[in-house]
């Protein structure tokens, strides 16, 4: 369910839902390009009670709303969107939520009518948002956005939409679903993965981002904690990029901050089986800013 365009004002109201923020933004489109008029970052606690959830949420959209303007929102999965709830099995996350009509619950706290509350997953408004407003160019018919932290997020986004079905596309559209190794892939790829790496190495369980300050000031093991994982998402997602015909691929995330920890490991995977196949791969240019301008892409394009 796609909220309609409130006559009153022409910018769309989103919000972005991650495990640990929730941002809302009222963001203007217009002749291909976006500007966030606001925002409102909140942290968040996903493994909060019910009421603490919908209390932060409701905290960082209620500043933002305008009468009874519709939301669209990007929410991780498992989430039926079309329905406005999720189960957020396996995900560690969101437990007090699960099964709640949130759509419901949100359209009460804010104001606004049910319909008016729509939701989409939030990898694919990340690759929307880099699709419409990452590219210094022309807007590329196909691109793939994956993004990198806890887990491994995905979009294959064609003309604008995200796909999630047919034979050109992982099973939902989700690079999560994929194997590597006979393992599912966020088990080579996440940050627990690097942690894990880097410990094995030195004996030490530190963060990643500093295991990356480490890797930039030479020290090999945190180097080298990378160039495995990397190595294998290219190897694991470059067969898809080359059967859905991609001409871009973008690295999203937190982890796409330490871009030149990965890029040398990430083509390397992928130059086998891309076969001389032409490919732009570059980091994120929006980064937290992506899904709030995707998703008010995603309710601009749906309204017409």
């Amino acid at each position: 369910m796609i909220p309609d365009l409130h006559p009153a004002d022409s910018s769309q109201l989103v919000m972005d839902v991650g495990g640990s923020h929730v941002t809302a933004a009222r963001v203007a489109l217009s002749s291909g390009r976006a500007e966030i008029l606001q925002r409102n970052d909140v942290e968040l606690d996903s493994l909060g009670s019910r009421a603490e959830i919908l209390d932060t949420l409701e905290a960082a959209a209620r500043p933002l709303a305008i009468g009874d303007a519709p939301w669209s929102v990007a929410m991780p999965g498992p989430f039926d969107y079309p329905l406005g709830t999720g189960s957020f099995e396996g995900i560690g996350k969101f437990g007090a939520i699960a099964g709640l009509d949130l759509r419901g619950a949100l359209a009460d706290r804010l104001g606004t009518r049910p319909d008016g509350v729509g939701f989409l997953n939030d990898a694919d408004a990340y690759g929307i948002g880099e699709w419409a407003f990452g590219h210094a160019g022309p807007r590329p018919d196909r691109l793939v956005c994956v993004t990198l932290g806890t887990g491994v997020g995905s979009a294959f986004v064609r003309e604008g939409v995200a796909v999630d079905d047919g034979d050109d596309v992982p099973l939902d559209g989700g690079a999560y679903t994929l194997a590597f190794d006979g393992k599912p892939l966020e088990e080579t790829v996440s940050t627990r993965a690097i942690r894990a790496g880097y410990a094995a190495r030195s004996g030490e369980d530190i963060g990643v981002a500093e295991i990356a300050q480490r890797a930039r000031a030479g020290d090999a093991a945190a180097a080298a904690a990378f160039t495995a994982p990397m190595d294998a998402l290219g190897r694991t997602i470059g067969p898809w990029l080359a059967r859905f015909g991609a001409s871009v691929l973008v690295v999203g995330g937190a982890m796409s901050r330490s871009w030149s920890l990965l890029e040398g490991a990430l083509h390397a995977g992928l130059t086998e089986s891309l076969s001389g196949r032409a490919l732009e791969v570059r980091p994120s240019r929006l980064l937290d800013d992506a899904p709030l301008l995707g998703a008010a892409e995603w309710a601009r394009r749906a309204q017409g």
